[in-house]
């Protein structure tokens, strides 16, 4: 199936976000660091979050790698504060 300017359309969740990322952050990342970067954040694309991501990913000036993706998908959403508290220590039962 193809869209009507003739690119064929996504397949799967990473390939719309790889195909994104190659439109929106060349200057960073390869064809093929973008699709390694869509791979390693799957559970952001399935929250819906993988505008956000490449969102990060494209404004920053660091090189694409493992290291900036995890930092964009874990400053992003209802991640951006660290997420929930620890549990509490063990009650003393002495």
């Amino acid at each position: 199936m193809t869209f009507a300017c003739g690119k064929p359309m996504p397949k799967t969740p990473v390939d719309a976000c790889t195909a994104k990322c190659e439109e929106m952050a060349s200057r960073q990342c390869s064809p093929a660091e973008c699709a390694r970067g869509c791979e390693f954040i799957l559970d952001r694309l399935v929250e819906g979050e993988s505008k956000n991501v490449l969102a990060c990913v494209a404004r920053t000036d660091r090189r694409c790698g493992d290291v900036l993706w995890a930092h964009c998908a874990t400053h992003i959403g209802p991640h951006a504060d660290g997420g929930p508290p620890g549990p509490p220590p063990p009650a003393d039962d002495e």
